[in-house]
């Protein structure tokens, strides 16, 4: 490591996960992500650690690249229609830009994520001397603390007259409901056109029985590393708060229409858990 501040715990668990389904489960591969786990750089005996169990934690593995999959077929659906600026709120260890190129080129990227985390992931990418360009924008916040998101997006260069693409995956379990309905009024005003994909993590009653203990072990740990679960949203509810935020167009996307999109037909059985599903909106 270099030496600088550490990232959250999350962000690191998403990015061996995602490693791990390239290294573990059979092609073809939903996501293939390996760079995250360079910026990790995880002592030798990481895939024995329990949160990295093979078979264990193979639904959240399925999960963490199905929705991240997901956003990048939408990124690149708008990036089609001409739309030009890609926000992601929360990035953690994201890395859109070094793996699709080809996409990131046409687009200015706006990470927006807490500042330890990404001073970090900005140390490590220039240590391993892989691509920063121009076009990825930093956007240090604290989501919590009332520091404006959306005034330090527009001084790194966001254009509020043009339309975008907003992604924020496996954030809003950690923030209150105040500050989600906030976030969603804020991108509900973003210029026509634009497209918002934000997960939410249902209630207990929701979840398929048979992953229900699995995510709440998953909530237990998230307690554990200081970073607990606070939110809960049945799919209606999320759908109200994006209405009356003022989306133009609103739509809730299960799990299960993502599992069967990106895992129909495998042979090992692969298939993402549920318990966190898409609000997709449009202004």
């Amino acid at each position: 490591m270099t030496g600088q501040r550490v990232p959250d715990n999350t962000a690191v668990r998403v990015a061996l996960w995602r490693a791990m389904h390239v290294e573990v489960d059979a092609p073809p591969h939903v996501l293939v992500d390996e760079v995250g786990l360079r910026l990790v750089a995880p002592d030798d005996g990481w895939r024995e650690r329990p949160d990295m169990d093979p078979v264990a934690t193979r639904g959240f593995r399925a999960a963490m690249v199905s929705r991240a999959r997901f956003v990048e077929d939408l990124v690149a659906e708008q990036v089609g229609h001409g739309v030009g600026q890609y926000v992601l709120l929360g990035a953690g260890l994201d890395t859109f830009v070094q793996r699709r190129p080809e996409t990131a080129e046409r687009l200015r990227v706006f990470e927006i994520d807490q500042p330890d985390t990404q001073a970090w992931k900005r140390a490590r990418l220039l240590d391993l001397g892989l691509p920063v360009p121009d076009r990825l924008r930093w956007v240090p916040v604290d989501f919590e603390s009332g520091q404006s998101w959306w005034d330090r997006l527009v001084a790194a260069g966001f254009d509020p007259a043009r339309p975008a693409v907003v992604a924020a995956t496996g954030v809003t379990m950690y923030l209150s409901k105040d500050t989600t309905a906030a976030a969603l009024r804020r991108v509900a005003g973003f210029a026509p056109g634009s497209t918002l994909a934000m997960t939410f993590l249902l209630p207990d009653a929701l979840v398929d029985a048979a992953d229900r203990a699995g995510l709440q072990r998953a909530g237990q740990g998230a307690r554990a590393a200081g970073t607990p679960f606070v939110s809960f949203y049945r799919p209606d509810e999320m759908l109200d708060l994006a209405r009356e935020a003022g989306f133009a167009e609103v739509r809730h996307v299960p799990a299960a229409t993502q599992a069967d999109r990106y895992f129909s037909g495998r042979s090992d059985g692969l298939r993402p858990s549920s318990g966190e599903d898409f609000l997709l909106a449009s202004t």
